[in-house]
C-alpha cells in the first residue's frame, strides 16, 4: 500500500511541476522588466534607471514591431478607441498591460514623441504609443513571438504595432 502511495505522490509532483512553471510565466507576463531572450535583434535596454518602462523596436516574422525593453512584442486592442484602456479583469489576465512606474523611455527605433501614459481602472499607469494603450499576450513565450497577432478576443482584434505606432495587419 505504501508503494502505491509513493507512486501516486510522485505522479502528482510530475504533473504539478509544469503547472507551477506555467503559473510563474503567466504571473510575470505583465511586468515591464525581468523577461529576457535573444530571439530578436532588438537592442533596447531592459529598463531605464528610473524604473520606467522602455519601448523600442524589435524584428519579428511580421517585420519591425514595438517591443518592451526585453524584446517582448507589444499589441494594441482595437476596442480601445481612445488612450483609455478597455481591457480589464479576465481580459487583462490574457493581455496584461505594459505598466510603468515612471515616464516611459524610447529605446532604439521608437519615437519618444509617441510615448504616453494612461491611468487604468486599477490605478496603475499603462504605457501608450501613438495614443494606443500597449499590451502583452500571455501566449507569447519568448522575445520575438507574435502569437497574439490578429486574434479576435474580448470584443475586438489584437495587432502588433509598427514603429510609427500603427497596427500591422500582416499575418492575421
Amino acid at each position: 500500500m505504501r508503494r502505491i502511495t509513493l507512486l501516486i505522490g510522485a505522479g502528482l509532483i510530475a504533473l504539478a511541476a509544469p503547472l507551477a512553471i506555467a503559473a510563474v510565466v503567466v504571473g510575470c507576463a505583465g511586468s515591464s522588466s525581468g523577461y529576457s531572450s535573444g530571439a530578436n535583434s532588438s537592442t533596447v535596454p531592459a529598463s531605464a534607471s528610473s524604473g520606467a518602462a522602455v519601448v523600442g523596436v524589435g524584428h519579428t516574422s511580421l517585420g519591425p514591431v514595438l517591443v518592451d525593453g526585453n524584446g517582448r512584442t507589444l499589441y494594441l486592442f482595437e476596442k480601445d478607441t481612445s488612450s483609455a484602456s478597455t481591457c480589464a479583469g479576465s481580459c487583462a489576465t490574457y493581455w496584461p498591460p505594459l505598466t510603468t512606474t515612471g515616464k516611459p523611455v524610447a529605446g532604439d527605433g521608437a519615437l519618444a514623441g509617441e510615448l504616453g501614459t494612461t491611468e487604468r481602472t486599477d490605478g496603475k499607469t499603462e504605457v501608450s504609443y501613438n495614443g494606443h494603450p500597449l499590451y502583452y499576450y500571455v501566449g507569447d513565450t519568448k522575445a520575438g513571438d507574435t502569437t497574439g497577432q490578429g486574434l479576435d478576443l474580448f470584443g475586438a482584434e489584437w495587432n502588433v504595432l509598427s514603429p510609427a505606432g500603427t497596427k500591422i495587419d500582416a499575418g492575421s
